[in-house]
């Protein structure tokens, strides 16, 4: 009997609920304006915390006749006020929500009552837009169409607290491209962001600071005007300097260490300078200890990464610092037991992380030992480093599948780990198997790799070409790809390179005379330059020419004509004709 009773009412509690989300938008139509006023408000307290009935009431048209209501010019500004409020509260719903408000044309209808002289309407309007723009579903370009709004919004900036923060949130959401730097930057953000730094309000600095973030990242004209910015007749590095001291909030610590990490690598500060080796590196490699939450340690290992990537004395400072090698070990023990773990939420934010965490943690060693032999040893010899980097080559997540083969890249520039660690645990047959069927971002760093265990010193050369890999790089010769046509010819160079002649001689009928002639009018100079060395490494000995020449010397003379005639770079012609 029970049985029997649960449908109807289930449908009975579903028809009373769709009966008072309809009643919340009939009142909407009201011809009095006070009660459409008390109808909005009732609206608003009923959707709090509701996602159920903020869906009914979208469905149900609530949002056209809200809208409708904000604009009319006869509305009174609470009115008005209240409608922003209620479009606010909807938006915190679903993703779902946010398309469907989006849809509705709720943006430029937002934009439009910024236009207006009351605050407490436009604090509304901006709260509603900064949590729609925050939305990962929302076109970031439509704060770009007309343009009037950011000079507009820049305007608005002085008018209080709220409008600060709101502002600053939807200029850090929605700066994506250089363009959008560009345009922020012309239109005054810096002169105009600078001074809420010192803001007597956290959520100001802070959104404040996360702007700037987005403003630097790799691009020069920015970073190199921060540089020189001076607020409250202090220098903007220092002010990030002290954000970064140990008594403020973590966010705002790690944030202040990306700008400062932006405008370094952009170029406008040193990487020898006082506040990057001392304040910056440091501040980074704390973020990347267990006592951080795993997000904060996630964010601390990629901007790390990011910072020391090019310059060989940071990779120095920061493996001596902390012990941070023996430190990035940590990132791969989550999830933890499964069996150990009772809190349900703990299982799943150790699980949401998990990849994260490996991903930040291959980058931040492939960074880390891309110059130094001693580094790269140090890493190698951390617990089972090897197998878990193998085992990250054949992971579901794409990017930590990237992260992986960059730490095997990165490693694989030691001639010592060539020949010890590389070689006990075969990492080239993961490598194969990755090459099969990868992502062209990742068959560039795996054929990279592939390039140096085919030196001739490499113990794993023999056997990958047991494995018939000569097919395989021409066919990433014939790529789309610059990239991936200069490493399939690069690893063919190399394993040409004192090869035998049945070697040499399968590389030729694999890769074929029309393929070898087209690469050499590749417009890569880079192409170009890999297959003369191909060339010079085929016709090393005397046997050897005399066998290549009789069946392919008058195409061959052909294109070293067209080469030395043509357009080419000293250093291409030069290498053509130390082949010959």
């Amino acid at each position: 009997m029970a049985c029997l009773l649960e449908a109807p009412l289930r449908i009975s509690v579903l028809s009373e609920v769709t009966a008072t989300s309809r009643h919340y938008v009939d009142r909407l139509f009201d011809p009095d304006p006070q009660k459409v006023l008390q109808g909005v408000i009732d609206m608003k307290n009923a959707v709090i915390g509701n996602n159920k009935q903020k869906a009914n009431l979208i469905v149900l048209g609530a949002v056209p006749r809200l809208l409708y209501l904000l604009q009319q010019g006869s509305s009174s500004s609470e009115l008005r006020a209240e409608c922003a409020v209620v479009l606010g509260s909807l938006a915190m719903g679903t993703e779902n929500n946010i398309k469907s408000l989006v849809d509705c044309h709720i943006i430029p209808a937002l934009l439009q009552g910024l236009l207006c002289s009351d605050l407490i309407f436009i604090e509304a309007c901006l709260r509603c837009l900064r949590t729609v723009f925050i939305s990962p579903v929302t076109p970031v370009q439509l704060l770009y169409t007309d343009p009037t709004v950011i000079p507009h919004l820049m305007s608005l900036l002085s008018r209080s607290q709220r409008t600060q923060e709101y502002i600053t949130q939807i200029f850090s959401h929605c700066c994506k491209t250089p363009e959008h730097q560009t345009v922020l930057f012309n239109h005054g953000a810096i002169q105009n962001i600078a001074p809420l730094l010192i803001s007597p309000s956290y959520k100001v600095r802070m959104q404040a600071l996360k702007c700037f973030s987005v403003l630097a990242y790799e691009n020069t004209q920015v970073s190199m005007t921060l540089v020189n910015v001076l607020v409250d007749e202090e220098l903007l590095s220092q002010v990030f300097v002290r954000m970064m001291q140990r008594d403020q909030p973590i966010d705002m610590q790690l944030t202040a260490a990306k700008c400062l990490t932006y405008m370094c690598r952009a170029g406008a500060i040193r990487t020898d300078d006082s506040c990057i080796v001392l304040k910056t590196l440091p501040c980074l490699v704390r973020m990347c200890s267990k006592e951080r939450l795993l997000e904060e340690r996630v964010e601390g290992a990629e901007t790390l990464a990011y910072l020391m990537e090019p310059d060989v004395e940071l990779q120095r400072i920061a493996s001596v610092t902390d012990h941070l090698v023996a430190m990035l070990a940590d990132y791969f023990k989550y999830p933890s037991s499964v069996s150990a773990i009772t809190d349900i939420k703990r299982l799943d934010h150790d699980l949401k992380h998990a990849h994260e965490l490996r991903q930040a943690a291959f980058k931040l060693y492939a960074s880390l030992g891309s110059n130094d032999e001693d580094i790269r040893k140090k890493i190698t010899e951390t617990e089972n480093m090897m197998d878990r980097i193998v085992s990250g080559l054949s992971e579901s997540s794409v990017k930590v599948r990237l992260a992986a083969v960059r730490c095997l890249h990165s490693l694989s520039r030691s001639v010592q780990q060539l020949r010890t660690s590389f070689h006990d645990h075969a990492v080239w047959k993961p490598l194969m198997k990755l090459l099969q069927n990868a992502p062209d971002e990742v068959l560039v760093m795996a054929s990279s790799t592939l390039c140096n265990l085919l030196l001739e010193f490499s113990p794993s050369k023999e056997p990958i070409l047991e494995s018939g890999v000569i097919e395989l790089l021409c066919s990433l010769t014939q790529s789309d790809s610059p990239a991936l046509r200069v490493n399939g010819i690069w690893a063919l160079m190399n394993m040409a390179f004192q090869a035998d002649q049945k070697v040499k001689g399968e590389i030729v009928r694999a890769l074929g005379t029309e393929q070898l002639f087209r690469l050499l009018s590749d417009p890569d100079s880079n192409v170009l330059m890999k297959t003369l060395g191909l060339l010079r490494n085929l016709l090393s000995t005397r046997p050897h020419i005399d066998q290549v020449m009789s069946s392919h010397g008058k195409q061959i003379m052909q294109a070293v004509t067209l080469i030395l005639e043509g357009e080419h770079s000293i250093e291409v012609k030069e290498q053509e004709c130390s082949n010959f």
